[in-house]
């Protein structure tokens, strides 16, 4: 019998951190308790976090998502997303007597209180962010219609003309490329030398972090595979940060399965990390699929440690 021939080397460089935020880790974890406590069905208000392997999973405990509040019984417990939802959503919630429980990021609730205060001290806002986000809608929507103007581009904040450019301040998206943004806001501030800024940025720790992985590892690798869902703003990030870092080639995967395998025809080191909504067990699958086919070597890039934890509602933990 005729040995198999032997498996050709592959290095991984693991980033780190990478997957779950503390945001991610505490809105799975609302949904969870409110199942455990309230019993199926518990409904949640469009995605928890953008990633199907998730949702799929919290579906198949007993959570019904829904598109909209209208699609929620009354008996029913309703849980908001991560991503934050404009004012009329509670508002909504409240006039039908729903039950409902606010799984908002804290880091996102702070632009959300940022956004209120500049609105309060009579300035116009300028919201650094993609159109059409869960995050960038909801937002939006703390303030009255006309408050905020969407700035996705430098182009954008050149071209913006403001009513009184001596009342303007600035937030931004919390899952933004930290370059791209560096670099709309250098636009503002030389247009506008008067707007005021967060007192601390926007884009959250969590993000830069896994940014700042991709950076370290990018330059040495012929392939970074980003795993995350089409939708999740931060891992889409990844994919970019990492192609200009240095990557050869990046590419978002949503799990193993979706690997393209000619494009480890000819790659000898695979950069590999995981955007902030995307579990560990799909950074396992895709190693052990890796280790299939190569004697693979995992060398992990470590930046930082990450050790945040927000508070559960106390309903929940009572």
């Amino acid at each position: 019998m005729n040995a198999s021939p032997p498996k050709r080397k592959l290095t991984v460089l693991l980033a780190e951190p990478r997957g779950f935020c503390a945001g991610v880790d505490r809105a799975i974890q609302i949904v969870e308790l409110a199942l455990k406590k309230y019993g199926a069905p518990v409904y949640v208000r469009h995605e928890i976090v953008h990633n199907r392997f998730v949702v799929e999973r919290l579906e198949r405990l007993g959570a019904v998502f829904v598109d909209e509040l209208d699609a929620v019984p009354a008996e029913a417990p309703v849980i908001f997303s991560a991503h934050g939802v404009p004012k009329s959503v509670p508002a909504e919630a409240t006039r039908r007597n729903l039950f409902f429980l606010d799984a908002t990021c804290p880091l996102v609730s702070k632009v959300h209180v940022e956004a209120e205060r500049h609105h309060r001290a009579g300035l116009h806002i300028l919201l650094i962010g993609h159109a059409g986000h869960p995050e960038v809608v909801g937002t939006m929507g703390q303030l009255p219609e006309g408050a905020i103007s969407l700035i996705e581009t430098v182009a954008d904040a050149e071209a913006f003309v403001p009513g009184d450019p001596d009342r303007l301040a600035f937030v931004t998206q919390t899952t933004l490329s930290v370059d791209d943004t560096a670099t709309i806001v250098a636009a503002l501030k030389a247009r506008f030398p008067t707007i005021r800024g967060p007192h601390k940025e926007d884009i959250c720790y969590a993000t830069s972090n896994r940014q700042d992985a991709v950076k370290a590892l990018a330059p040495r690798a012929d392939l970074l595979f980003v795993i995350g869902a089409p939708n999740s703003s931060n891992s889409q990030r990844l994919v970019e940060v990492g192609a200009r870092a240095g990557a050869k080639r990046a590419v978002l995967i949503q799990r193993a399965s979706d690997i393209d395998w000619s494009l480890l025809e000819t790659a000898d080191i695979v950069g590999l990390t995981a955007g902030a909504s995307a579990p560990e067990v799909l950074v396992d699958e895709v190693i052990a699929s890796l280790g299939e086919r190569f004697a693979v070597t995992v060398e992990p890039v470590v930046v930082t440690r990450e050790d945040t934890v927000f508070r559960l509602p106390r309903v929940l933990v009572s």
